[in-house]
């Protein structure tokens, strides 16, 4: 149950969210190495529904735009799921691959998606961050607002432990990629299923 008592409107249906906004919202992650997509989700375990996000084998829902920085690239004709990390299906496989993967509150996951889109990932260190604060949480929220009250979000960090707050510098993480650093934002609800991750390929 969510137990902030001010009303937060990112819990609500996203009714007025539309593709202009989430295209705008989208765009502050294309200027760095950055996968977004939503695909649908299919059943009551979810993870069949990332690995088909990140093999590229389905679409968004809405039919809006994601982004998705290896369109074209040659790596993907040898791994169609490039960067990522497949989880396996297996259930020792899947067991240990959802071990990386910790759940956050939903009043953390603005933070952690304006954080995404800094340059090094590190809010500390981005430039100008005080005069965009502003227009990176708005995108953030259109974001977060695609899904509703009751969905589930997890990251690939324990930073932070129940309370996380991304705008302090994380330090570690547990790869979902084929790079020793990244992070990401899983969100689940009950219809859709949304990636957004980005890469330190150096």
């Amino acid at each position: 149950m969510h137990s902030d008592s001010h009303h937060d409107p990112t819990c609500e249906p996203s009714a007025s969210l539309d593709a202009s906004m989430w295209s705008a919202a989208v765009e502050m992650y294309r200027h760095r190495y950055s996968f977004v997509a939503v695909g649908p989700r299919t059943g009551e375990d979810w993870l069949p529904d990332v690995a088909a996000i990140m093999r590229r084998e389905v679409a968004d829902p809405r039919g809006w735009q994601g982004d998705d920085p290896e369109v074209g690239e040659p790596e993907l004709l040898e791994d169609p799921a490039f960067p990522f990390r497949v989880p396996p299906m297996d259930e020792a496989g899947a067991a240990e691959w959802r071990s990386g993967l910790f759940e956050i509150p939903r009043r953390s996951v603005v933070r952690l998606l304006v954080m995404l889109a800094t340059n090094e990932m590190n809010v500390t260190r981005q430039h100008n961050f005080a005069e965009r604060r502003a227009g990176m949480e708005r995108h953030a929220e259109a974001i977060l607002s695609r899904f509703p009250g009751g969905s589930t979000f997890f990251t690939n960090t324990r930073h932070g432990g129940e309370n996380p707050d991304f705008y302090e510098r994380v330090s570690g993480c547990w790869p979902m990629s084929q790079y020793v650093w990244d992070f990401g934002l899983l969100a689940v609800s009950d219809e859709e299923i949304g990636l957004i991750w980005s890469f330190d390929a150096s």
